[in-house]
């Protein structure tokens, strides 16, 4: 089954948080025949979007227009904080989290997360800098301070921006196998391990 991978992006999106994950399920989908992931971005709005430090980016999707994804990735920055306030926003977020299989954040994505309430008695990191706001936004929420990410099964999270990478080729191995994850660092030449070692 090829299974939608749904990117959100704002602006002030941190540049790594979305393009980390992306390029591990695009290259998994390339190394496995393109039979595997589609991978995709979403808007809250049509047109181009700034990311961090001026990246602009045209994003495949809005809000209306996305199909339900099977992965929502839901990335950090400093537009996160203006996310927290967008009820339309997170309930989207919410709706299409009832529907798909897992759920990941990156960075202070976490943040926007648990203001929409998934991550209510769950495990969860973020950037180190941010895990004061996280427990503000998610009280209930057991916030470790050490892990590279977290997987509570259905919800994903993962530590500052290229942690992304590591939580993403952790659920490539969790639905495809440690050979297509690890056949996927290799390609990245990124330094990935699948031996549990899961702290910063």
């Amino acid at each position: 089954m090829k299974r939608h991978v749904a990117i959100l992006v704002f602006p002030e999106v941190e540049i790594l948080d979305f393009a980390g994950p992306f390029e591990v399920f695009a290259v998994t989908n390339e190394l496995t025949g393109f039979e595997t992931f589609h991978t995709f971005t979403v808007a809250e709005n049509p047109g181009s979007t700034r990311a961090r430090n001026g990246l602009k980016i045209v994003p495949d999707h809005t809000l209306e227009t996305a199909p339900q994804p099977h992965v929502l990735v839901v990335p950090g920055g400093f537009g996160t904080r203006a996310l927290l306030k967008k009820p339309g926003v997170l309930e989207w977020i919410r709706q299409r989290a009832r529907k798909a299989e897992h759920v990941v954040s990156v960075c202070t994505g976490a943040l926007v997360l648990g203001q929409a309430g998934l991550l209510n008695g769950l495990r969860a990191t973020t950037h180190f800098e941010n895990f004061a706001e996280l427990a503000a936004v998610a009280p209930t929420t057991d916030i470790d301070h050490t892990a590279r990410f977290t997987d509570n099964g259905h919800v994903l999270t993962s530590a500052g921006i290229s942690a992304g990478i590591d939580v993403s080729l952790h659920l490539v191995a969790k639905l495809l196998g440690a050979d297509a994850a690890a056949q996927t660092a290799r390609y990245m030449e990124y330094p990935w391990r699948n031996d549990g070692g899961l702290t910063r």
